[in-house]
């Protein structure tokens, strides 16, 4: 367009019945305004947009300009959702008003969608030199927020408040039959616009399910402060609002921004929000924020008042051992739950004395006054000797019963003469009935990610037991996915991460799937009160240090060609199967196909069934092992051997009976009252070597005789051979620890070390650092590379 050429331009404005219009016949795709609520007296609503032509750089109308021009024009505005309107469809009480009988009319299809084209084709329109003129009574230009309202009032499901809001909330009982009476709140969330108050909560939900940003942590912080955020109200209207305040508000509380409704227009939250809700006030520091509801933030002052840090305990008298400083605040922690009816998960890193610090809340509860009652610990059976140890060492006046063993039924009875009542997972469920009779001061799951499924016989046995306090134990609260995490919150507290498919709905999904980074900080944030993780490397710095190595063997001769004959046929058998009854269907097969992989990588006598493994197919293991076990104990080394297989254990005896090298052994197949045995002798340097298998021997024992670790054989999760090396690099260890994994160069056990960094990744983005139904640790697109042909250059590092 040239200098002299005219200037098009549109008028804007919205009529009603007070401008004299009365309706507007139908006239092709423009849909004829009704009367609704929204208007009330008013009557129906009409946006036009009017084209004229102006001499450019004044206000001087102009004649129309060539056909080619206006036709060009047209064309704009139609490209931008516009339909011209006839003038003789408007329907006036007299006559038309000047300058709408030229037929130079234009609306849209629906008038609720001017505020889009406000927000989206206007400034469009504007870069391409249209002018824009708004005329009085324009209904869809963005206003600015001239206040906000925070509303906090207490929820007394049995007062006469409750009462009031007795009826909307029953539609949301199953929601909120979880919820603590004493110490819940309703939040209301607004802004005042053109001194109207309106409802803040849909506004952000339809704001964040458009804009992915809102989603990302990173992407939020980039955010200006001062940036204006275009919200779209009810009825078409556009919001700009300063984005400080909007990103405090989700920062705070998007996991509750989403499809579920709120109730009366505000959101329910349970008494253990208090630290979200003082996040939020703190974060809100724009002008004209109002914090109302004097009785919600007594209750709310209160709340955090309680829940503060926790006070300073004198460790107990009689305790065995001096508590480190980081022992002593995880006692003071453990304390402050108890004294506020709440569980939590102790989850310090392997080696740290999760136990200690245990027997020592229970033995303060005993000079206390309140063990009244005995408490439970529950633990796997292969770690019931080390808790013995452990309370005769700790806490010698603790008086202890172990159940197990066929005369367990007969010392049932005496249960309540007992501090602490010792009783291994598999015994759990199976002696429910008289443990569920037995009231207990405390629960204590040791290793508490055995209760993973939430939905398996010992999770549900645990949830049923009568008791004041529940804690769990562990040092990998997420070993697969978030599920774990909310099943041992499950247990300790029903209902503080909704319920299983609510979980996944809000957290799951869109943490593990989606990548959502803010509500995966937002999931740190709301359980970090209630678990307790502290590094290695933070508290335990006199620590000597831990070096891993990983060492790829290469397949050879007729082993790597068994590996490519198995694969091959495996895969083409996965493939029928996924076409068949696809992936999630598939999944016994698919276990199967990746087990045979897996045994073939270790030692191909593994297999068996219909594949026969060639008599000299070897083991390229074995061969390193033979080669570096002699050499290890010559050098004074005293080694721990890890490996998922006790078959491979087992070729791994017959190995060193050949090369007169003394072992001792320790899985699943060892009687429980040898175990202790064995781990002493171990522990007293008399054996070099300790095989153990990764489910038996990778939890809970104490081996620091040993400075080396060699895992056999890799796992799909780092945390849980993180937590077998543990076995030796812990507090008593004085000498440096050599972590060895071995693992086939370019076979399914490099592919499955690429995924575990994704499981890492997972549990350190909701843990902070850490580490039913029983899913696929991979999807189908992961399925296809771990049966890739072997490839010695993957990942393109050098074979040692």
């Amino acid at each position: 367009m040239s200098e002299t050429s005219p200037q098009p331009a549109l008028l804007l404005q919205t009529l009603t019945r007070g401008d004299g219009l009365l309706g507007l016949r139908p006239c092709g795709p423009v849909v004829p305004p009704a009367r609704t609520p929204l208007f009330g007296a008013r009557g129906p609503q009409l946006t036009l947009a009017r084209l004229q032509w102006f001499v450019p750089g004044t206000q001087q109308r102009s004649a129309p300009p060539a056909h080619a021009t206006q036709a060009a024009a047209i064309e704009r505005l139609q490209t931008s959702g516009l339909r011209p309107l006839p003038a003789d469809a408007l329907q006036w009480r007299g006559p038309a008003p000047d300058g709408f009988a030229d037929g130079a009319l234009w609306s849209l299809v629906q008038e609720a969608a001017f505020g889009d084209w406000w927000a989206d084709q206007l400034p469009a329109l504007q870069r391409d030199g249209w002018a824009i003129v708004v005329l009085p009574g324009f209904a869809h230009q963005s206003t600015p927020v001239e206040a906000w309202r925070l509303v906090l009032d207490p929820l007394d499901v049995g007062g006469p408040e409750g009462r009031a809001v007795a009826a909307p909330l029953a539609a949301a009982a199953p929601r909120l039959k979880s919820l603590k009476p004493d110490g819940s709140w309703m939040l209301g969330l607004g802004i005042v616009v053109e001194g109207q108050t309106l409802d803040l909560i849909p506004m952000l939900t339809q704001l964040i399910a458009k804009d992915r940003r809102w989603l990302d942590a990173e992407q939020i912080d980039e955010i200006e402060d001062h940036a204006i955020i275009r919200l779209r109200a009810p009825g078409g209207r556009r919001i700009d609002a300063p984005a400080a305040p909007l990103k405090a508000i989700a920062r705070t509380m998007l996991d509750l921004l989403g499809p579920r409704a709120p109730i009366d227009g505000r959101l329910v939250l349970a008494r253990w929000e208090a630290r979200r809700l003082e996040a939020l006030r703190v974060q809100l520091r724009a002008p004209g924020w109002a914090l109302r509801g004097e009785a919600g933030l007594r209750q709310l002052a209160a709340a955090l008042a309680e829940a503060g840090p926790p006070a300073p305990v004198a460790p107990p008298a009689g305790l065995g051992i001096t508590l480190r400083g980081y022992q002593h605040a995880g006692l003071a922690w453990l304390q402050q739950l108890r004294a506020q009816g709440l569980g939590g998960i102790l989850a310090d890193d392997m080696g740290l004395g999760k136990t200690a610090q245990a027997l020592a809340h229970l033995l303060l509860e005993k000079h206390a006054g309140r063990l009244d009652r005995p408490a439970l610990v529950v633990a796997p059976a292969s770690l019931l000797f080390n808790w013995q140890a452990e309370c005769a060492r700790v806490a010698p006046a603790l008086r202890l019963l172990v159940l197990q063993g066929p005369q367990r039924t007969k010392d049932a009875a005496m249960l309540a003469a007992h501090d602490v009542v010792l009783v291994s997972y598999p015994l759990l469920w199976r002696d429910a009935g008289h443990l569920r009779r037995q009231p207990w001061h405390a629960v204590i799951l040791d290793e508490a990610q055995t209760v993973k499924n939430a939905g398996s016989r010992t999770a549900t046995a645990a949830r049923r037991l009568d008791a004041r306090h529940r804690l769990c134990l562990t040092g990998t609260p997420v070993e697969n996915h978030l599920g774990e995490l909310w099943a041992q919150f499950h247990f300790l507290m029903p209902g503080f991460l909704g319920d299983a498919r609510e979980f996944a709905r809000r957290w799951r999904t869109p943490i593990e799937k989606n990548g959502e980074t803010l509500r995966a900080r937002l999931l740190a944030q709301r359980i970090a009160p209630f678990l307790l993780r502290r590094r290695k490397d933070e508290v335990a710095p006199e620590l000597p240090p831990l070096t891993e190595q990983v060492h790829r063997v290469r397949l050879d001769g007729a082993q790597r060609l068994l590996y490519e004959s198995v694969r091959a046929a495996a895969n083409d058998e996965l493939e029928r199967l996924l076409q068949r009854i696809g992936f999630q269907h598939a999944r016994l097969s698919i276990l199967d196909a990746l087990l045979k992989l897996r045994q073939v990588c270790n030692d191909p006598r593994l297999l068996r069934g219909s594949v026969a493994a060639p008599a000299d197919a070897g083991s390229a293991k074995l061969d390193w092992l033979r080669t570096m076990l002699p050499a290890l104990v010559d050098d004074g080394r005293r080694v721990l051997l890890f490996s998922q297989f006790t078959r491979m254990l087992r070729l791994i005896e017959a190995e060193l009976d050949a090369a007169q090298l003394p072992w001792l052994a320790l899985t699943g197949a060892t009687p429980p009252d040898q175990r202790g045995a064995i781990v002493q002798r171990f522990q007293s340097g008399t054996v070099p070597l300790l095989l153990l298998s990764l489910k038996a021997g990778g939890v809970g024992l104490n081996l620091t005789a040993a400075d080396t670790v060699i895992h056999i054989d890799p796992w799909w999760n780092p945390a849980v051979e993180d937590q077998a090396s543990a076995r030796a690099h812990r507090i008593g260890q004085d000498k440096p620890v050599l972590v060895y994994k071995l693992i086939v160069a370019g076979s399914i056990e490099e592919r499955m070390r690429a995924l575990q960094s994704r499981k890492r990744v997972l549990a350190d983005s909701v843990l902070g650092g850490a580490a039913g139904e029983q899913a696929l640790p991979f999807d189908e697109a992961e399925l296809r590379g771990l049966m890739s042909p072997l490839d010695d250059d993957f990942p393109s590092q050098p074979l040692t």
